[in-house]
C-alpha cells in the first residue's frame, strides 16, 4: 500500500530489489530500473574478482585454450538473475492502486515509458491500468506552451511490434527516436538486463515524444509511442495488437525474414491492409528508406549505422504524422471490449461518480466567478477579516482602545455575515460524500475532484501566458504594472482547488464556531463534525493549508481545530517539524517530494501559495531510534514572488520567513543558482528571522541547500562558495542586529551552525534540456543525502507533539500579527511547562512543610518532656529523608520529564529555590524550638509549684478516702462528701499565691499612645472612632491627595496590618500571656514603619493624626488576639483555675481508695486521665496537617498553581458580583486571597465532614496503637528486670517522648505497683474507652483553624507584586522569584483609578492595549515628565519589573466587570467615565457567562 511506502524506513540493502527500486524511483532517480542481478557470482559485492582456483605464475600454455573456451572447470551461471522490468511489473501487480499510480507517476517524471495494457500473469487478462495515468501532466511547447492531462491528451500515436524474432533490439530504436540521451523504453543493452524476463510479454508501454519549440526537435508537437513486448505474432498478444493497430497513427513492424507460408504473413498483410501508414523495419535487409505504397514504407536494419536508421525512422514518421491522421487518447483505449480498467472499481467508479456530481455544477460558468459563487466564505469577507485582524494587531494612534471594540464588532458582524452566506450546492454536497464514504472512496473522491478541477481550469494557462508576458516589459510604464496587476487578479479568481474548497470548509468551521452556533446542523451534518473530516484526509496523506496564499493569513481556529482532531485520532503523536524557505521558482516542493514521496501541488500551474503541512510517518521500527513518530512537512510559497510586487513584499517576506523559521525544527534555506544578488536577498531576511527567534528564545536549526550547482564535485569549488557564504552570513548578522537592536557579529552569535556540514550542493535537477530531460541522478543521490543528514541531526532537535506544535503555531502567529514581534511574543508552550513546573514545586514545597510541621510537633513534645538537648541538627536530621526525596523528585522531573530541554533553563533556580525554602523553614522551626525552650525555663517554678500541688492533693485524696473508707457510701455519697472538702483544699493550697487580674487593653493603649501626644487629643479620635475608615479598603485617606499618592498610602497601611499581624502570631505563639510592653512593641513599629515610609515620599507629609489613627486601627484588630492570650495563660497558669482543671482526677483518686482499688488500678486511672488531653492535642495537630493537605490535593482551587487559584477567585467573585469584595480583592489581594482559602476550607470541611471525620478517627487510632505498644514495651521491661513504677513510667515515656507531651504524667505521684501485666491491661481499656468516646465527638473547631492557617501560610508564599498600570496581580508561583512580573491577561486601567490628567474622566485602557498605542502617561504625580507606553520600562522602579506584552484579545471579564460597575467605579473614585473614556459600546454586549467563560482561555 501507498501508505506503507511512504513511511520513513531503514535504508534497504541494495539485494532488496523491490525497496530499492521503490526507494530510488521515490526520488526520482531513473536508476532505480538499473537492476542489480546482473552479478555474476565471480565479483562479490566489494568489486573484487572471486577467484575459483589459485592462480600459477607458470601456467601451461596448453591451459590457455581450456582457461578460455571451454567451461569444464567453470560455470559462468548468474546468480538470482532477476529482470529489472521483472521488479517493476512485480511492485505494479502487487500494489494497490494508489502506489500503482504514484509509481507511473514517477516513472513518468523519470522520462520512463510506463504500462498501458498489462496481462495478468495468472488469469492473462489484459488490464488497462488509466486510472495510474491521471496525475500525469507533460508540458510542451508548440507556437504555445501546453501543459495537459497526459489521459484526456489528443496526440499522434506510433506503434511499435515485432512479429517473430529479430536481432535488432526495438525498445532500442524507439528510444533512438524519442531521445538519443535516455533509455525512456528499457532495451537489451541497459544496465541490468538479462534474458530471464518473465512478466513482460505481452505489456504494452506508452512513452512520449515532448518538443521544446525548438528547430532540433524531432517532432513538432507531442507524439506517444507504444511499444507491445514480445511477439505480436503470438496468440496471446492479439489483443494488444488489435487494440494498438486500430488506435494508432502509424505502425511500425520489426520483421525477419518471413516465409510466404509463415503464419505471421497472415497478421503482417493484416496490418499491411489497413489504410493507417506503416513502417516495415527488416532486419535481414540493409536498403535505405523505401516507398512501397502510399503510406507504406520499409526500412532495412541489417549491417546498417544505428544512426542512420534512427534518422531515417525520425523523418519518416514526422512526414506521416504531419498529414492528417487519427489521433490517440488514452481515455479511448476503454471502448475496447474483452479489456478489464482500473477504473471500473467499485471505489473508483464511486468516487468518479460522486465528483463528477460536483464539478458539473462548475461547467459552463465564468472561471473567475466559480469561487465567488460557489465558495462565498472565503471571498471578499474573508479577505475583508483577515485585513481588519492585522489592522487590529497594528494598531495607530491614540484611542487604540475604543478603535479595537469597534473593530472587533465589526469583524464578528462579518462573521455572522459568513455564517450567513447560504451553503451553496457544491459545498453541501462535497461535505455530504466525505460524510458517507470509507477512507479508499473518500481518496478516490478527492483525487477524481482534483483531476476534473484541472480539467475546468485548464484554460487558466492563456492568463498566465498573458501574465509573463506582461512581465518583461512591467518596468516600462505604470499602465503595464496596473495590467500586470489585473491579470494577477483574474489567475486568483479562476484558479479552483481542492485547497480552494478545504479552505471553504474551513471558514463555515470558523464563522459558526466566532458566533457561538457551532452546533446549528447545515444540511445533515453537524458544523462540529468539519474538522474530523479533514484530519481524516491530513491523516490519509494529503497536505492541510497552513496559511492562505491569497490572503497571507493563518485560519488558527480551523488549523487549530484540525490539529485537535488528528491528535484525538492519532493521540498526541511526537512530531519532527521540517520547513522549507527559499526564491520563488527555486524547486523546495520539488526538493520536498522527491524527498519523502510527497505530492504537493500547485494551483492551475502556479507556484505554491501559503503554505501547507503534510505528515509523513516513521515505520515502527525506526521510531526508536528517531524518538518521534511523525515528520510534519511544511512547503511554503517563494519568497520575492512578482505577484507581490504591488504589496509590501519585504514586510510579507520577512513576515513569512520568521513564521517558517520558528515552526520548524529544521528549515531548509534554498538558494537556486549563483546569483549573488538573489543570495544575498534572502540571507538577509533568514538572518533577521534568526535573529528574532534567538531574541524570543527558540532555537530552531536550518541547513542551507544551494540549488543548480554546475560541478558539485569540485571540492575547492565548494569550499570557496562555503566560506564566501559564511561570509555573506555575517555580514548580514551585522545589519539584521542593527535593525533588530541587538548585539551580534557573526551568524554563529545567534545559531549553532556548521558551514561544512549544513551547507549541501546539489546537483542540476534536469539531466538536459526540458521537456525531455529526465531528472539528473545526482540531484536524487543529492535528495537522499541530505534527507539522511536531516534524520541524523533529529536528535539534537527538542521533538514537540502535536498539542504542543498547535501552542507554538498560534505563538508565532500572533505575535507576527503585531507590529513588534519580538516585544509581542509570548511562548505559551514555554509558559504551559513553567506553570506545570509551578505545580510541582508547589508539591514538593508542601512536602517539606507538612513534614516540617510534623518534625515541629514532634521536637516540640521531646522538649515539653524535658530533653533540653534539641538542636538545629536535630531539625536537619528529621528532614534528611523528606529533602533527599523531594531532590530526587525535583531530579527525575528535570530529566524524564518530555519538556526536559525546556526545563534545563530553570533547574538550577528551582533547586536553590528549594535549598532556600527548606533552610528557611529549619531556621524558623529553631527560632520557635529556642522560644519554647525559653519558656520552660520561665515556667520551671511553676511546673515545681503545680508538682507540689498535685502531691498535696493526691495525699488529701488518698487520707480522706482512708478516713471514710469504713463507712458503706454509695457514689452519690461519695461525690458529696469529696465537694465539702475540695473548696477548703484549694483555698488553704493557694492562700499564699497571688490572683490573676484580667486586662484593660484600652487603658494600657491610652498610656502608650499619649506619652506621644496629647492625651485629649488621643481622646477625641478615640471617641470619634476615625481609625476606621482605614480599613476601608478604596477610602480616600488623604483628600488632599491625588489618587496616586492614596494608593501607595494604602499600600502601607496594608504591609503594615500584615505585618503586625505576624508579630501578633508570634506572641501568640509564646503562651507568655499579655503585658503593656507588647503594645509597646507594636506602636512603636508602626511609628518606625511610617517615619520610614516618609523619608522615601517626599511629595506629601502625613500628619500627626494619621500615626495616631494607624495605632489605633491596628490595635483594634490585635485586641482579640491580646485577649485570648491573656484567657489561656490564665487558664494555665493561674493556681486556682489549674486546680479546679484537676478536680475530676483526684476524685477519681479519692473514690478508688475508698472502694479499696489496687494501686495499679489508681495509676492507670490516673495516666489514663492525664494521656487524654496530649493524646487529643497531637491528634488533631497531625489531623490538621493532613485535612489542609487533602484540602490542597482535592479542591481544584488550590491543587494547580498560583494562577488556577486566581481563576477560581475571579469566577467566584463574578459569581456573586459583590463589589465591595471586588474592591478588596482589587487593592488587598493578598486579605482577600486569605479570606477566599478561609471560605473555600470551610465549604470542604462542610462538605467533606465524613472524610474529615475517618482522617481523624485513622489519626486516633494510630495513635492509641503507639501507646499501646510503648505499655507493652514498658511492662515487658520492667517485669523483665525486676524493676518498679518508676522505671516503668521512664520506660513509658522514652518510647513515646516525640509522639506525646509527657509534662502532666512526670506530675504524678509515682505509687508502688506491683501488678505491671494488671496495669497494662486497665491501660488498655481506658485507651479504648477514650478513641471509642472521642471518636463519636469530633470537636471540628480544635484543627479547623490550624488547617486554614497551613493552607494559608503555604498558598501565601508567592509573588504579590501589583501591576502600576491595572493592579493585576504577578501570578509567579515562587516568592521573591527570578525576572519580571507578569500576568496572563490585564485589566482595564480605569479599575486602578487612572484617568486622563487635569481631566475627570476615568481611563479604560487596557495596559496590552496601551502599550502599542502612541499614549503616553506620567509615572509621577509631582512631575510633568510624560513616558510613551511602549516605553514604559524607561519609567524606571516599579514600571521597569514588569513585562506587559502586547494583546489583542477581548478579555470580557474585565470589560463586563467595568460594565457592570461602572457607578460603583465612578463613586469610589470621583471621576466619571466619560469624553476619552467613554467606555464603548461593545463592552455592554458582554454577558457574565461571557466574562466566567473567558477565563478559561486566558488561564
Amino acid at each position: 500500500k501507498m501508505a506503507d511506502v511512504l513511511q520513513i524506513t531503514k535504508p534497504s540493502s541494495e539485494n532488496d530489489l523491490v525497496h530499492t527500486f521503490l526507494q530510488r524511483l521515490l526520488l526520482m532517480n531513473y536508476t532505480a530500473r538499473c537492476g542489480e542481478g546482473s552479478k555474476i557470482n565471480q565479483t562479490h559485492s566489494d568489486g573484487k574478482i572471486n577467484q575459483t582456483h589459485p592462480v600459477a605464475e607458470n601456467a601451461d600454455e596448453n591451459d590457455v585454450y581450456n582457461d578460455i573456451f571451454t567451461l569444464e572447470n567453470i560455470e559462468a551461471v548468474q546468480i538470482s538473475l532477476v529482470h529489472p522490468m521483472d521488479v517493476q511489473m512485480a511492485l505494479f501487480h502487487c500494489s494497490d492502486h494508489f502506489l500503482r499510480q504514484l509509481m507511473v507517476t514517477k516513472l513518468s517524471q523519470c522520462q520512463y515509458a510506463v504500462p498501458l495494457l498489462v496481462p495478468n500473469p495468472f488469469t492473462r487478462e489484459i488490464e488497462f491500468p488509466l486510472w495510474t495515468f491521471r496525475q500525469i501532466k507533460k508540458s510542451w511547447k508548440t507556437t504555445d506552451k501546453i501543459s495537459n492531462a497526459i489521459a484526456t491528451a489528443d496526440t499522434p500515436m506510433v506503434a511499435f511490434f515485432r512479429l517473430g524474432d529479430v536481432s535488432s533490439s526495438k525498445s532500442q530504436l524507439i528510444d533512438s527516436v524519442i531521445n538519443k540521451k535516455h533509455s525512456t523504453f528499457f532495451h537489451r543493452h541497459c544496465p541490468g538486463s538479462n534474458t530471464n524476463r518473465l512478466l513482460m510479454d505481452g505489456v504494452v508501454e506508452i512513452g512520449w515524444y515532448l518538443p521544446s519549440g525548438k528547430s532540433m526537435d524531432h517532432f513538432t508537437d507531442c507524439v506517444a509511442f507504444c511499444n507491445l513486448h514480445g511477439d505480436a505474432g503470438a496468440q496471446q498478444l492479439e489483443k494488444q495488437l488489435e487494440i494498438l493497430s486500430e488506435m494508432s497513427s502509424v505502425n511500425v513492424v520489426f520483421l525477419p525474414n518471413l516465409n510466404k507460408n509463415d503464419k505471421r504473413m497472415a497478421k503482417l498483410q493484416k496490418l499491411y491492409k489497413l489504410s493507417k501508414p506503416m513502417i516495415c523495419l527488416l532486419s535481414e535487409e540493409s536498403s535505405h528508406v523505401t516507398q512501397t505504397k502510399a503510406g507504406k514504407y520499409r526500412i532495412g536494419l541489417k549491417d546498417r549505422n544505428q544512426s542512420d536508421i534512427s534518422g531515417e525512422l525520425t523523418t519518416t514518421i514526422r512526414e506521416l504524422i504531419s498529414k492528417p491522421s487519427v489521433t490517440f487518447k488514452l481515455e479511448n483505449v476503454a471502448k475496447h471490449s474483452g479489456i478489464q480498467m482500473d477504473e471500473e472499481l467499485e471505489d473508483c467508479k464511486k468516487g468518479r461518480e460522486a465528483a463528477k456530481h460536483l464539478t458539473n455544477l462548475l461547467e459552463g460558468k465564468d472561471l473567475s466567478r466559480n469561487k465567488e459563487i460557489h465558495l462565498p466564505c472565503q471571498g471578499r469577507l474573508w479577505k475583508k477579516w483577515c485585513q481588519m485582524n492585522k489592522e487590529l494587531h497594528k494598531p495607530q494612534g491614540y484611542n487604540i482602545e475604543l478603535k479595537q471594540s469597534k473593530t472587533q464588532m465589526e469583524m464578528k458582524k462579518l462573521r455572522e455575515q459568513q455564517k450567513a452566506c447560504r451553503l451553496r450546492e457544491f459545498m453541501k454536497m462535497f461535505i455530504e460524500k466525505l460524510n458517507s464514504q470509507t477512507t479508499d472512496e473518500m481518496v478516490f473522491v478527492l483525487k477524481w475532484i482534483t483531476i476534473f478541477l484541472d480539467n475546468c481550469t485548464a484554460n487558466i494557462s492563456s492568463f498566465h501566458n498573458e501574465y509573463y508576458e506582461n512581465h518583461d516589459k512591467s518596468g516600462q510604464l505604470e499602465t503595464e504594472q496596473a495590467e500586470l496587476e489585473k491579470i494577477s487578479e483574474k489567475i486568483n479568481a479562476a484558479s479552483f482547488g481542492l485547497e480552494h474548497i478545504l479552505r471553504e470548509i474551513g471558514q463555515i468551521y470558523e464563522s459558526n464556531t466566532c458566533v457561538q452556533k457551532n452546533k446549528k446542523e447545515i444540511g445533515k451534518f453537524n458544523v462540529s463534525s468539519l474538522p474530523r473530516l479533514v484530519a481524516d484526509l491530513m491523516i490519509s496523506g494529503f497536505p492541510l493549508e497552513l496559511m492562505d496564499g491569497d490572503t497571507a493569513h493563518v485560519p488558527q481556529i480551523w488549523v487549530s481545530a484540525v490539529l485537535d482532531e488528528v491528535r484525538n485520532k492519532l493521540g498526541d503523536q511526537r512530531v519532527f517539524v521540517l520547513s522549507v524557505l527559499g526564491i520563488q521558482s527555486s524547486g523546495k516542493s520539488t526538493m520536498l517530494n522527491a524527498m519523502f514521496g510527497l505530492q504537493f501541488s500547485v494551483s492551475a500551474g502556479r507556484c505554491t501559495r501559503g503554505a501547507f503541512m503534510q505528515l509523513v510517518k516513521v515505520s515502527e521500527e525506526m521510531k526508536e531510534e528517531l524518538k518521534f513518530d511523525y515528520i510534519l512537512v511544511i512547503d511554503t510559497e517563494g519568497l520575492r514572488a512578482p505577484e507581490l510586487a504591488g504589496m509590501s513584499t519585504r514586510h510579507h517576506d520577512n513576515e513569512l520567513a520568521t513564521f517558517v523559521l520558528g515552526l520548524g525544527n529544521m528549515t531548509l534555506i534554498n538558494i537556486f543558482g549563483e546569483n549573488p544578488t538573489e543570495m544575498e536577498d534572502i540571507l538577509q531576511i533568514v538572518v533577521q528571522a534568526f535573529l528574532r527567534m534567538k531574541k524570543v528564545r527558540l532555537n530552531p536549526s536550518c541547513m542551507f541547500v544551494h540549488q543548480n550547482v554546475g560541478d558539485i564535485t569540485a571540492g575547492e569549488k565548494n569550499m570557496e562558495g562555503r566560506r564566501r557564504l559564511q561570509e555573506k552570513l555575517d555580514e548580514m548578522t551585522k545589519l539584521a542586529a542593527k535593525e533588530e537592536e541587538c548585539d551580534a557579529e557573526c551568524f554563529s552569535d545567534i545559531i549553532t551552525f556548521d558551514v561544512q556540514s549544513d551547507v549541501r550542493y546539489f546537483a542540476q535537477l534536469w539531466e538536459g534540456s526540458p521537456p525531455m530531460a529526465p531528472p539528473n541522478p545526482s540531484y536524487s543521490e543529492c535528495v537522499q543525502e541530505l534527507k539522511n543528514a536531516i534524520l541524523r541531526k533529529t536528535s539534537k532537535s527538542r521533538i514537540m507533539t502535536l498539542s504542543e506544535f498547535k501552542t507554538s503555531l498560534n505563538d508565532l502567529w500572533n505575535a507576527l500579527l503585531h507590529e513588534n514581534f519580538v516585544f509581542s511574543f509570548r511562548n505559551t508552550l514555554e509558559i504551559a511547562v513553567y506553570r506545570k513546573l509551578e505545580t510541582e514545586f508547589g508539591k514538593w514545597t508542601w512536602n517539606l512543610r507538612s513534614t516540617m510541621l510534623s518534625t515541629e510537633d514532634k521536637l516540640l513534645n521531646r522538649i515539653l518532656n524535658g530533653d533540653p538537648q534539641v538542636t538545629e541538627k536535630d531539625l536537619i536530621e528529621n528532614m534528611k529523608k523528606k529533602k533527599e526525596e523531594v531532590m530526587e523528585s525535583m531530579k527525575q522531573y528535570f530529566e524524564e520529564d518530555k519538556d526536559k530541554e525546556t526545563l534545563i533553563q530553570w533547574r538550577s533556580r528551582f533547586t536553590n529555590k528549594i535549598e532556600e525554602l527548606h533552610d528557611e523553614l529549619v531556621g524558623e522551626a529553631k527560632k520557635k524550638l529556642h522560644e519554647v525552650l525559653q519558656q520552660k525555663e520561665t515556667k520551671e517554678k511553676l511546673e515545681k509549684r503545680k508538682k507540689e500541688y498535685e502531691n498535696k492533693l493526691f495525699n488529701l485524696s488518698k487520707e480522706l478516702a482512708l478516713r471514710l473508707k469504713k463507712e458503706e457510701s454509695d457514689e452519690h455519697a461519695l461525690k458529696k462528701e469529696f465537694d465539702s472538702v475540695w473548696e477548703k483544699w484549694v483555698t488553704e493550697l493557694t492562700q499564699n499565691t497571688p490572683m490573676m487580674k484580667d486586662i484593660n487593653f484600652w487603658e494600657d493603649v491610652r498610656q502608650i499612645l499619649s506619652e506621644s501626644c496629647e492625651l485629649s487629643f488621643l481622646q477625641e479620635h478615640f471617641s470619634q472612632k476615625t481609625y476606621k475608615k482605614l480599613g476601608k479598603q478604596t477610602e480616600q485617606l488623604e483628600n488632599d491627595l491625588c489618587a496616586e499618592d492614596n494608593m501607595s498610602i494604602r499600600k502601607l497601611v496594608n504591609d503594615i496590618a500584615e505585618q503586625t499581624s505576624d508579630l501578633l502570631k508570634v506572641i501568640d505563639s509564646s503562651h507568655l500571656g499579655y503585658n503593656i510592653g507588647q503594645v509597646q512593641e507594636i506602636t512603636g513599629f508602626i511609628q518606625n514603619a511610617v517615619k520610614s515610609f516618609q523619608i522615601e515620599n517626599h511629595r506629601f507629609v502625613l500628619k500627626k493624626e494619621f500615626t495616631l489613627n494607624l495605632c489605633l486601627y491596628v490595635c483594634q484588630h490585635a485586641e482579640s488576639t491580646f485577649v485570648e492570650c491573656h484567657k489561656q495563660f490564665t487558664k494555665t497558669n493561674d493556681p486556682k483555675h489549674y486546680l479546679e482543671s484537676q478536680k475530676l482526677q483526684y476524685y477519681k483518686v479519692y473514690r478508688n481508695f475508698c472502694q479499696d482499688a489496687t494501686t495499679a488500678t489508681i495509676f492507670g486511672d490516673l495516666i489514663c486521665s492525664k494521656l487524654e488531653q496530649p493524646i487529643l492535642q497531637a491528634v488533631y495537630n497531625q489531623t490538621a496537617i493532613d485535612v489542609a493537605a487533602d484540602m490542597k490535593d482535592s479542591s481544584r482551587a488550590f491543587s494547580s498553581n498560583r494562577s488556577n487559584l486566581e481563576k477560581h477567585i475571579l469566577k467566584s467573585l463574578a459569581e456573586e458580583e459583590d463589589f465591595e469584595k471586588y474592591k478588596v480583592y482589587i487593592h488587598n489581594p493578598k486579605q482577600y486571597f486569605r479570606t477566599f482559602i478561609a471560605d473555600q476550607a470551610a465549604k470542604y470541611l462542610n462538605r467533606e465532614n465524613k472524610k474529615v471525620q475517618i482522617i481523624f478517627k485513622n489519626k486516633l487510632k494510630n495513635k492509641k496503637t503507639r501507646i499501646t505498644n510503648a505499655v507493652h514495651v514498658a511492662t515487658e521491661e520492667v517485669k523483665n528486670s525486676h524493676g518498679n513504677t518508676s522505671m516503668w513510667l521512664k520506660s513509658f515515656s522514652s518510647n513515646l517522648i516525640d509522639e506525646l507531651n509527657f509534662t502532666e504524667i512526670l506530675r504524678v505521684d509515682q505509687l508502688e505497683v506491683t501488678d505491671f501485666d494488671f496495669l497494662s491491661e486497665i491501660l488498655n481499656e481506658a485507651l479504648s474507652e477514650t478513641v471509642e468516646l472521642h471518636s463519636a465527638d469530633i470537636k471540628m473547631e480544635a484543627f479547623q483553624k490550624r488547617s486554614v492557617e497551613i493552607l494559608t501560610e503555604h498558598l501565601s508564599q508567592c509573588c504579590w507584586a501589583q501591576c502600576p498600570f491595572c493592579k493585576a496581580i504577578c501570578t509567579g508561583t515562587m516568592k521573591g522569584h527570578d525576572g519580571e512580573h507578569s500576568v496572563p491577561f490585564h485589566r482595564s486601567d480605569g479599575i486602578n483609578g487612572w484617568h486622563y490628567r487635569h481631566t475627570e474622566n476615568l481611563s479604560f485602557d487596557f495596559c496590552t492595549t496601551a502599550v502599542q498605542s502612541a499614549k503616553c502617561f506620567h509615572p509621577r504625580v509631582d512631575s510633568d515628565e510624560s513616558v510613551p507606553f511602549k516605553q514604559y520600562r524607561s519609567a524606571g522602579g516599579v514600571y521597569a519589573k514588569w513585562n506587559i506584552t502586547p494583546d489583542c484579545s477581548e478579555l470580557p471579564y474585565w470589560k463586563w466587570f467595568v460594565c457592570k460597575f461602572q457607578k460603583d467605579l465612578e463613586n469610589l473614585y470621583g471621576k466619571k467615565f466619560q469624553g476619552l473614556g467613554e467606555i464603548p459600546g461593545e463592552w455592554k454586549t458582554y454577558t457574565k457567562e461571557d466574562a466566567i467563560e473567558s477565563l478559561n482561555s486566558y488561564i
